[in-house]
Order: structure tokens, then sequence, then C-alpha cells
């Protein structure tokens, strides 16, 4: 929106198993500068869930894809949109919910707890987004979709 204040951060991962926490350390240090920088407001279960969501995306590039991985962070309107880029073209497809299997749960638990979600193919591999609110509920009820 025009006039609206945008906090932004893009970092380059090399891609081993190692970048999968510093993502999340990332992530954390970034909301802990809008907060103390800027004033705006974020909650704990706010930067827990960015954690998660970036824990789940860049584990999913390393996983799937070659190469290195760029993770975006931005806060616009009171919410963190996270993306992840990486190589590999193919979207990612959410399972259907088995409790028998084990692992493969990320996306579904990325799209459980965002505001927004998307995957598009770029010229080159593809960008995951998903969005989350910075604040909690005022009426106390839990932020993210409702189950369907």
């Amino acid at each position: 929106m025009p006039g609206e204040q945008v906090l932004h951060t893009t970092v380059a991962l090399d891609g081993d198993g190692a970048v999968i926490a510093q993502a999340r350390h990332l992530a954390a240090d970034f909301l802990t500068r809008v907060q103390a920088e800027h004033g705006l407001p974020v909650s704990q279960r706010a930067m827990e869930l960015t954690q998660l969501v970036v824990s789940e995306l860049v584990t999913n590039a390393v996983k799937y894809a070659p190469g290195p991985v760029l993770l975006d962070l931005r806060v616009m309107g009171g919410l963190i949109e996270i993306a992840v880029w990486d190589s590999d073209p193919v979207l990612p497809i959410a399972r259907a919910a088995d409790v028998g299997r084990v692992g493969q749960h990320g996306l579904e638990i990325v799209m459980a707890v965002a505001q927004g979600f998307e995957a598009q193919r770029e010229p080159v591999g593809k960008r995951i987004t998903a969005r989350l609110a910075l604040a909690d509920d005022p009426g106390g009820d839990i932020t993210g979709r409702q189950p369907h």
C-alpha cells in the first residue's frame, strides 16, 4: 500500500544442512530488530511460527533442490511474508492427512498456520511464500486458518 513502511531482508544460503538452523536464527534476529528498532508488535507465537515456517520451507528447499536457497523476509501490514526460492521448478503438493505417515508433513504444517500460502514457478526454480500475522488476535483467538 502507498506510504506503508516495508521492512525487508534477503539472504542467500549455500544449500547444505547447516543452513536450516542459520535460517531460523536469521528470521528470529530479523523480527527482533523489527520489534526493537521500529516498535512493531511481534507476539511470541508469531516469533515461534515464523521460525517453524522458515525451518520447514528451507528444509524442503535443501532436501529437494540442488544449489543455493534464497530466504526473503518482509514485514508489511501486520504480516511477515516468508519467501524461499530454490532451483527446482517442481511445485510442492500437500499430501492427504495420514496419521501413519512418518515425516513429510512440513507443507501441511505451513499451510495450517499461515494466513496466506503461494507456490509459484520462477524463470529458474520456484518460490514458496507464506504469510503470518505478527500479533495475536486481541480476542485471544489463535491466528491462522481455521481447520476444515
